[in-house]
């Protein structure tokens, strides 16, 4: 299961449509940006919850968070406090902002969308990553207490096999190791 499918099975239907409205994209090209960004997202997510803390951590964001309020209310896409949350979630997933540009420069070549509506995407996108997790998860309950022993519940198959990354996820791996 990928991220779109993730909305799709959240509730999510009309969640990139109201990305491409926020940003200013059509929705094909925003479908295409979540395809091309959603890897290193999940990505940042898998690192950040296999240790038992990181696990913890996410389980604690998920039941507080209130993210799936953007599935429910994808409209809300469009306000500054969500973009605000997900500047917050992007600097727990990434860890720094030049990751974030980094990607976002990355996709802007995969995709030949501006780089600037990628750096507006991010912040929305991770914000509707997290909401169609909370709902998956049960807002989190459905999560294990330990990242060893299966501790990703309904998520695993969505963080245990990321793939189709491709130069994103190099860009994560190396921008990581510097920050």
């Amino acid at each position: 299961m990928d991220l779109l499918d993730l909305l799709k099975a959240t509730g999510g239907n009309d969640t990139v449509g109201q990305l491409a409205k926020a940003i200013g994209l059509g929705s094909s090209d925003a479908s295409k940006l979540v395809e091309k960004v959603a890897p290193a997202l999940m990505r940042g997510l898998q690192k950040n919850t296999a240790s038992d803390d990181g696990l913890a951590g996410l389980r604690r964001a998920l039941e507080t968070g209130g993210h799936d309020r953007y599935i429910d209310n994808p409209a809300l896409l469009g306000a500054a406090e969500t973009r605000a949350d997900g500047n917050n979630i992007l600097g727990h997933i990434f860890g720094s902002k030049d990751v974030s540009r980094n990607v976002a420069a990355a996709a802007a070549e995969d995709t030949g969308i501006d780089a600037s509506l990628i750096k507006k995407a991010l912040p929305l996108l991770a914000t509707l990553a997290m909401g169609a997790m909370s709902k998956k998860t049960s807002h989190g309950r459905d999560l294990g207490t330990s990242a060893k022993s299966g501790g990703l519940g309904p998520l695993g198959d969505l963080l245990g096999k990321v793939s189709g990354s491709g130069g994103l996820d190099d860009i994560l791996g190396m921008a990581r190791k510097f920050f």
